[in-house]
């Protein structure tokens, strides 16, 4: 392309001025070299562009014909290479993420507020979907990347590992499992529980551990929201096996929580990309500014409702 806007550029020249010399000075070449654009040009078009002699470089009648269209092919080329050259350097374009609520209440504001100090005209969309659903987005390319957990192999996509989530159970503050502070899966389903709907990663992964512990529930709500799972416990229908990240996406107010001491029950959240698909220099920076934003430690974070959050199982902090 490179090549082609440099021959493009010398015909228009040499045809503006009239002159191989006077068009060489404008352009900063030699006029040998000019003459050999020209001629590769004339060879790749498969006419002759001007007549010359010693005293004079006129166009052809094929070189007039085509001088609006070359001159047009020119504009579109350079506004094509200073696009690319603005996407390149980041200084326009877009990333669109599909990602785990958790995810998009806790960690990802903070990473795009980080981004967009850096890079302000580029825009980031966010679609907050279940696990199931993020990697659907990402096996049909609707989003440059996911953020999520894989459920089950797939050939598909490529996971990176980047963060981890402890489950806990999520209980009123006055609840017996208060008085538990490292309480195992056994522990937890001897009260109603309140879980998340089936797809996604954290009910997968509860399911999965109650099928390897044998174990038998009563279980009292589903909830395709942890905000309202969250709604549910405070309301007294039951405890829910929420992850810790939870805490930035519902109001915890009155709720306690504990870390489950039962094996496998820690959700794996990767940066989720289809195989074989180069991502936009955008999209890769933007992957960079969220493991920076990642290694913030999470008592760092704040809730909407302005409360600092612990990573450490026990009680959810109050509002200050």
């Amino acid at each position: 392309m490179l090549q082609g806007i440099r021959h493009i550029r010398a015909f228009l020249a040499v045809a503006r001025l009239g002159s191989f010399t006077r068009a060489a000075s404008e352009l900063h070449v030699s006029q040998p070299a000019l003459t050999v654009q020209i001629r590769q040009l004339e060879e790749s078009l498969r006419v002759r562009l001007f007549d010359r002699n010693k005293r004079q470089v006129v166009l052809t009648q094929v070189g007039r014909d085509l001088l609006p269209s070359l001159a047009q092919v020119l504009t579109d080329l350079e506004s094509v290479m200073s696009a690319s050259q603005d996407l390149a350097n980041l200084r326009r374009g877009s990333v669109s993420v599909a990602t785990l609520p958790s995810v998009a209440a806790g960690l990802l504001p903070m990473a795009i507020r980080r981004f967009a100090a850096d890079y302000p005209d580029i825009a980031v969309h966010v679609s907050d979907v279940v696990a199931e659903r993020t990697l659907q987005l990402v096996k049909a390319e609707e989003v440059d990347f996911g953020i999520g957990s894989r459920l089950v192999p797939d050939r598909d996509i490529e996971v990176v590992d980047f963060l981890s989530d402890q489950l806990c159970v999520f209980f009123p503050e006055d609840h017996p499992l208060a008085k538990r502070p490292l309480p195992v899966l056994r522990d937890v389903i001897a009260y109603p529980l309140i879980l998340t709907a089936r797809g996604t990663s954290v009910r997968t992964l509860v399911d999965r551990a109650l099928e390897k512990e044998d174990l038998e529930i009563t279980l009292a709500c589903e909830a395709n929201y942890m905000s309202t799972a969250v709604s549910l416990v405070r309301a007294g229908l039951g405890v829910s096996i929420l992850p810790e990240s939870a805490v930035h996406a519902a109001a915890c107010e009155g709720i306690g929580m504990a870390a489950i001491q039962t094996a496998g029950l820690t959700r794996k959240i990767g940066i989720i990309r289809k195989r074989d698909r180069s991502l936009s220099p955008a999209a890769e920076r933007f992957i960079e500014v969220l493991k920076e934003a990642a290694k913030v430690p999470v008592a760092h974070f704040t809730t909407a409702a302005g409360e600092e959050v612990s990573p450490r199982p026990g009680r959810v902090p109050k509002p200050t």
